[in-house]
């Protein structure tokens, strides 16, 4: 299959080195785990469970009758020890549900569908909803949502997101190695639900291991897997979309309105889980890198678990760290606090050096053009640093700034390290406020 590539993009060091060829280990819950009730896009859920109450491994502990929104299970067996408002790693505080380990890992009983061929789409749809199942990618945007598309719109291919070109990060690399047949298994059910035929596996030839690890896991299944030149942000939807099929989602459309559905790898690995297996979405794989870590690990770890916990089990030096990242480098979110929880959409954990961050101060923009060259959606970013500082949040907006994926190409690139992300962001926030 011909790879067409994408405008723009930026090759930063990829730094995945220290972790791509370590195993994933299995992490010891820890004594108390904080879930918050925002994991997803979408509306936030209400605990169903009391203070007090005893909760079982994958109890369903909250949910919500909003149509945006999906469930939340308890990652541990134990005692409902608090629910209140707490530090989140996306943004402010959460209405969090903190259980206390009791240590006898006791499940509840799982709801499954081991036939699944013979069910309906609905039927998958309406257990996948159930199994809190989200993108972990980061975007955390409900599954059952997204493999539902509205009237309309005609989708002929699934397209699997197995890139991981954020630098640093290996979770999905390890998932394609260490399990290829959970992602086949989710993907087959995935093109039952949407009754198509067409699937393909990007990955980036970074990752020749994963590449010859998924060939062989799709023999005989009609899956096709496609290598991508190595490029940041590759593994946005947009741009995986024109990289392999060549095909241009509008502005302000969706992927479904180029026929096409875009899931991550570990994203169909949770949906054969969830479905064949009964188990809800209440583990991830994080890698735990940066120069401040002595010892990087992928981990396998519940939701809920505290970042100082797994800092401490990979060696941080808390001396050297200059700054916390949940993600990666290009998109992740800065933590001011190590005591903030694994959410779903939580893919790794940087403990970064003053060497690594390379703080330099901002400089008056020389108008050189890097910024709009390497857009991979083919804005102006050099304009909306300029607006942003007089305020000016409408202008920006007629700029298509809500096209702007925030991969941070242009900030990376800018010379005059210009703060371009951080303006996008504020702007999209004061547009949005404007609507309310």
């Amino acid at each position: 299959m011909k790879f067409f590539g994408f405008k723009g993009g930026v090759h930063p060091p990829d730094n995945k080195a220290q972790t791509a060829k370590l195993v994933t280990e299995n992490m010891e819950s820890p004594k108390m785990v904080y879930v918050p009730m925002q994991q997803h896009i979408g509306a936030p859920l209400d605990p169903i469970v009391k203070v007090g109450e005893r909760v079982l491994k994958g109890q369903k502990i909250a949910d919500s009758k909003a149509f945006l929104s999906t469930t939340i299970h308890a990652p541990i067996s134990g005692i409902v020890k608090k629910i209140e408002k707490r530090v989140f790693p996306l943004m402010g505080k959460a209405n969090t549900i903190i259980i206390e380990n009791d240590g006898k890992d006791e499940w509840c009983e799982l709801e499954k569908i081991e036939n699944w061929e013979k069910e309906t789409g609905e039927t998958l749809l309406n257990l996948i909803r159930e199994k809190g199942i989200v993108g972990i990618g980061g975007a955390s945007f409900p599954t059952h949502i997204k493999l539902n598309p509205p009237n309309g719109c005609v989708v002929d291919t699934l397209l699997l997101n197995g890139a991981e070109c954020e630098p640093y990060l290996n979770s999905d690399n390890r998932l394609m190695l260490e399990d290829p047949q959970a992602i086949v298994e989710g993907i087959k059910i995935i093109k039952k639900i949407l009754a198509i035929t067409s699937a393909i596996i990007g990955i980036e030839e970074n990752k020749p291991e994963a590449i010859a690890s998924m060939r062989k896991a799709c023999e005989g299944t009609g899956i096709e897997v496609m290598p991508l030149h190595t490029k940041y942000p590759q593994g946005g939807e947009k741009q995986l979309i024109k990289a392999v099929l060549n095909r241009e989602v509008p502005s302000g459309k969706l992927p479904g309105d180029a026929g096409v559905i875009v899931q991550n790898t570990g994203t169909a690995a949770a949906i054969y889980r969830g479905i064949v297996l009964g188990q809800p979405l209440i583990e991830k794989i994080v890698t735990v890198s940066g120069k401040a870590i002595k010892e990087p690990k992928n981990l396998r770890v519940v939701i809920g678990t505290p970042f100082s916990d797994l800092l401490e089990k990979c060696g941080v030096d808390k001396e050297k760290v200059d700054k916390l990242v949940m993600g990666g480098p290009m998109m992740g979110m800065a933590q001011f606090t190590e005591d903030v929880p694994v959410i779903k959409g939580t893919g790794g954990l940087l403990a970064l050096t003053k060497e690594e961050t390379n703080y330099c101060k901002p400089q008056a923009c020389i108008s050189c053009g890097k910024c709009v060259d390497v857009c991979p959606m083919s804005l102006l970013p050099f304009m909306y640093g300029r607006l942003a500082i007089k305020e000016e949040w409408e202008n920006m907006g007629q700029y298509n700034l809500m096209d702007c994926i925030e991969c941070g190409s242009c900030a990376y690139i800018c010379p005059a390290n210009r703060p371009l992300t951080e303006a996008i962001k504020i702007g999209k926030s004061k547009l949005r406020s404007m609507k309310k």
